[in-house]
């Protein structure tokens, strides 16, 4: 591999199949139904890619948006975080743009902003819908609307940043987690960048500028001298190279497993990214066309979250079409370690490999055992019949070709069938039997990976 930023293309050595559609659309939403990867097999891989990045930018859905908005503007003022949990979760179900709610989830990690403190279920929503709405665009749109909204300046004590007392929590973060990262600033630039921050505050419920509070005097910020106000420092922010090395490492800790990415390429992602002006969507394009997206390096190396293996198991699975309750489903997230809207401190969740532990494997079996026979249903819809999404797409109604099948959606597995069952009965008599191997099959240690 020359250079692992072209593009790449299907070969003989890496044809477009089962195996890399299935990759795509893990990486750039959730596990895909069986549907959706016999439709990338039909289309080929430029329509495929197209539809991914084009369409997702489009509101396909006005039905679905409609609803959504009803649910989530509900939810907001009822003043109930499980009721906003829940929302969030019945947007990954069933969206038609899955590649939107991963940036969302992206930026509410890397924005990380916890209604433990906010207590304000209204401004959390408010956000949500800032990363949804910026989150494929440009950096420098996304980072002023996310940090002039309340959630933020109420998560990181705003409304105490005055002149005679510049509160240095905003700029800490913004210059550590937000834009440049650690080791790329001093504490002298974080007291001159809270004097740029003084005056910004909560109004009426929305972001305001009390001039009487903000300190006019000079401030020297990155060796920059002048009279800077809040917008100057985040100007400022947005043309540091580190700024872009740090964008660019969140953009491709979401496409690539870990080891994957050597750091010449991460350099020269970065710099693309500068160059684009941090256009997120031009990086998000630029990874997913890559030769190094699509090599075998890539292709399930990064552990899944619980939000990417619980939404993508019942995508997958079409049990989206008769949905679990989103608010026990929203419960068992926060079980698993990952509570929406409740990230555990201002760095979010940790990624990779600290989501596998002997606890939250066995926290995982314990909800596929519970998705399966039907727990997660408000209704007492009883046990979820796997047969019947197999004979739909042309499987027959053997133990063995169902498990096949089963095997192909969650781990691209082929013969998965002849070495888990030893037994080929109808599934009528052995419907326990199945779920049981199903389930064993869905908390595999190499299908934790996506």
């Amino acid at each position: 591999m020359n250079d692992p930023w072209n593009r790449w293309q299907p070969s003989k050595q890496q044809p477009w199949n089962l195996v890399r559609i299935a990759h795509l659309h893990r990486r750039a939403g959730f596990m895909p139904d069986w549907g959706t990867i016999q439709q990338g097999l039909s289309d080929g891989f430029e329509a495929t890619m197209d539809r991914i990045l084009h369409l997702e930018l489009a509101n396909t859905d006005p039905a679905f948006e409609r609803l959504s908005s009803t649910i989530g503007e509900a939810a907001s003022t009822s003043g109930n975080s499980d009721r906003l949990r829940a929302w969030w979760v019945y947007r990954m179900l069933a969206t038609p743009r899955p590649l939107v709610e991963r940036t969302t989830l992206l930026w509410h990690n890397h924005f990380a902003t916890s209604n433990e403190k906010v207590q304000d279920v209204s401004a959390m929503f408010e956000q949500n819908q800032v990363f949804r709405q910026h989150g494929m665009g440009h950096f420098g749109d996304l980072l002023p609307a996310v940090v002039k909204q309340r959630a933020m300046l109420s998560w990181l004590d705003a409304s105490a940043n005055r002149k005679e007392h510049p509160n240095e929590n905003l700029a800490r973060e913004l210059m550590e987690l937000f834009t440049l990262g650690e080791g790329h600033y001093t504490e002298m630039d974080v007291k001159e960048a809270a004097r740029c921050l003084t005056g910004w505050t909560i109004r009426g419920q929305r972001f305001a500028f009390i001039e009487e509070m903000h300190d006019p005097g000079e401030k020297s910020v990155l060796g920059h001298t002048g009279k800077m106000n809040g917008d100057d420092l985040l100007n400022l922010l947005l043309q540091q190279d580190a700024t872009a090395k740090r964008i660019s490492w969140r953009l491709c800790d979401l496409f690539f497993g870990e080891g994957v990415l050597d750091d010449p390429a991460r350099e020269k992602f970065a710099i693309g990214l500068k160059q684009n002006r941090l256009d997120i969507a031009w990086g998000i394009e630029t990874i997913l066309r890559s030769q190094l997206f699509f090599s075998d390096a890539n292709i399930r190396s990064r552990v899944m979250s619980p939000v990417e293996y619980i939404i993508g198991i019942i995508r997958s699975l079409e049990i989206a079409r008769d949905p679990p309750s989103t608010l026990l489903l929203a419960t068992a997230l926060r079980q698993l370690g990952q509570d929406l809207f409740h990230p555990p401190n201002v760095f979010g969740w940790a990624e990779g490999r600290t989501w596998i532990h002997t606890r939250s494997v066995l926290a995982r079996g314990r909800f596929v055992s519970n998705l399966l026979s039907g727990k997660l249903h408000a209704s007492a819809l009883g046990a979820i019949d796997l047969s019947t999404i197999a004979k739909k797409f042309g499987f027959g109604d053997s133990m063995q070709q169902v498990v096949e099948f089963i095997g192909l959606l969650v781990s691209n597995e082929s013969n998965i069938g002849k070495r888990l069952v030893k037994s080929d009965g109808p599934l009528n008599s052995e419907g326990d039997l199945l779920r049981d191997i199903v389930a064993d099959l869905l908390t595999e240690p190499k299908n934790l990976l996506g």
